[in-house]
């Protein structure tokens, strides 16, 4: 029994100790938890100085981004992945982008031949043209978006270099189009220089070229009774070789006064580089650009996409085209025949595709540029969504092409606009397409558009259509006939003469029917043929002996 007890002592003396030693473990542990809170606590004071230093070291520096002197832009991802080909220089690089490039080493030799030729004959012309580089260095690399790695000295010789070559280039281009010059520039060569120089990221600001221009004058290529500054000079030479590219050939007979058009004399000096320039020369007259009809407050939420060209005629609407407008210069008026749709015409073909993906490009990137030619793409999209459309417009003289068929420039044009949001805010053709729209969406429009393209879509079609309304129209008028003739025998007492004239009559209205019954299948026929099938067919048909044959049953 002793024993007994003498255990149950020393168990519980060992619980005790067990539960005192985890007590005095937990008040320590208590201990070390408080003493690591108050470090972290200290540690976190701390941390929020440092943090509210580094906020006010970031309020007081200044934020890395775009100047307002920006505009030559690195192109965006998103336009690239359509056609990234479209916006890299193919044989010439122009600036700092795509400066030293392995591909396009081949033109640098070229461009060292007009820096000797520039220079050479007049070393001390040189001197004066590295100092002016010198002065417009810092300005010329606020013009661009990204930051140039090139040193002091490559940049200036960059612009020297460059800036030589295209100004001795635009001389050269007045010599009826190379042919009297000792240039080494190949004809091959001069529609890939024209796309290489409108491209975006392959531009040098057009203050650096007027300075070049102005050091290096030479007499002045405008006629005497036209002669302007030197900085419009340089301007209308650069239009004049640039133009090509949208109007599709060149007249050289053009005087050089013809590419200084007034908006471009008011503006004269704002023009940041080539690009810009040709951008602000196919602006539409804003004045007499837009719809003539009368216009009211917005119809509705408008749209920036207008109906296909292929339904906008068969709803009635017209379409013209007009040589003397600017390119962009796009009316929907309404005349004694009905609704006028009139489009400047356009040629279509790669290097065109070329030219507009940069213009919108820079249109997208530059502050305060007006969207234009980004409204212009999205109006052409609308119109075309198939060969068909192409086919109209081509019908009509509105667009000519070079791409082989009209399925790719419909692809072509349907692509241009990838990846670009439309802004209905912001286009300039809005009561063109509001009021085109409008029209269309009106009950008489719907009706005419329904009846044409169901009833006369096709000369097939409208002939069987036509064939199928004069039949129902003789069967009118025999019925009618036998309805009369029915009413006056009843009313009549019988009269063999007038029985016989009526009966004949009737003769006469069902031999003529069943003509035009057989005249109707025979077309039917033709349709169902291939179109050289149909044609023999159609020759095959004796017409003078079919139409002998009915006279003679007649009489």
């Amino acid at each position: 029994m002793a024993k007994g007890k003498g255990n149950f002592s020393s168990s519980w003396f060992l619980l005790h100790k067990i539960t005192m030693t985890k007590f005095h473990g937990l008040a320590a542990g208590r201990g070390t938890s408080a003493a690591a809170l108050h470090v972290i606590k200290a540690r976190s004071f701390s941390g929020s100085s440092n943090t509210k230093a580094l906020l006010k070291q970031e309020l007081q520096s200044e934020i890395p981004g775009e100047s307002s002197s920006v505009c030559i832009y690195k192109v965006p991802r998103t336009f690239r992945q359509v056609k990234s080909k479209a916006y890299q220089p193919s044989i010439v690089s122009i600036g700092p982008y795509h400066h030293g490039l392995p591909s396009l080493q081949e033109m640098e030799k070229l461009k060292r031949v007009y820096f000797h030729r520039v220079f050479k004959p007049k070393p001390e012309e040189l001197d004066q043209a590295t100092e002016a580089m010198q002065k417009l260095e810092e300005a010329a690399r606020r013009c661009y978006s990204e930051e140039s790695k090139l040193c002091s000295e490559e940049f200036i010789k960059m612009m020297l270099i460059d800036g030589c070559f295209i100004v001795e280039l635009l001389r050269d281009s007045m010599q009826q189009d190379f042919v009297h010059t000792p240039s080494t520039i190949k004809r091959w060569m001069l529609p890939t220089l024209r796309q290489d120089l409108i491209k975006l990221e392959n531009q040098l600001p057009l203050f650096v070229l007027r300075e070049l221009f102005q050091l290096t004058a030479r007499s002045s290529c405008f006629s005497s009774e036209h002669e302007q500054p030197a900085s419009l000079e340089l301007e209308a030479l650069a239009l004049r070789f640039i133009n090509p590219l949208l109007q599709g050939h060149l007249d050289p007979n053009k005087p050089l006064e013809h590419f200084t058009p007034k908006q471009l004399q008011a503006d004269e000096g704002k023009h940041k580089h080539f690009l810009h320039l040709f951008h602000h020369s196919i602006r539409p007259d804003h004045e007499t650009g837009f719809s003539t009809l009368p216009w009211q407050e917005p119809r509705g939420k408008q749209t920036q996409l207008i109906r296909s060209i292929q339904e906008l005629k068969e709803a009635g609407v017209k379409l013209k085209t007009d040589m003397n407008r600017q390119p962009l210069d796009i009316s929907f008026r309404s005349t004694l025949r009905g609704k006028v749709l009139t489009i400047p015409q356009i040629h279509i073909n790669d290097h065109r595709g070329t030219l507009f993906r940069n213009l919108l490009a820079f249109e997208k990137c530059h502050r305060n540029c007006h969207q234009d030619v980004t409204s212009y793409l999205f109006f052409l999209d609308g119109l075309i969504n198939s060969s068909k459309d192409v086919g109209l417009l081509h019908y009509h003289g509105v667009l000519q092409h070079s791409l082989g068929s009209n399925r790719s420039v419909a692809k072509l044009v349907n692509n241009l606009c990838k990846e670009v949001g439309p802004d209905a805010s912001q286009t300039y053709l809005y009561r063109v397409i509001g009021d085109a729209n409008f029209y269309y969406d009106s009950k008489l429009a719907k009706v005419r558009a329904a009846l044409v393209h169901h009833y006369l879509s096709s000369w097939v079609v409208g002939i069987s259509t036509l064939g199928g309304i004069l039949a129902i129209y003789l069967t009118f008028i025999q019925t009618g006939c036998g309805v009369a003739a029915a009413k006056k025998d009843l009313e009549h007492k019988f009269s063999f003469r007038a029985f016989l004239k009526d009966s004949l009559f009737i003769t006469y209205l069902e031999k003529i029917l069943d003509f035009s019954k057989d005249l109707e299948h025979k077309f039917s026929v033709g349709a169902s043929l291939t179109d050289e099938d149909s044609d023999e067919a159609l020759n095959a048909m004796d017409w003078p002996h079919d139409l002998e044959q009915f006279m003679e049953s007649m009489f």
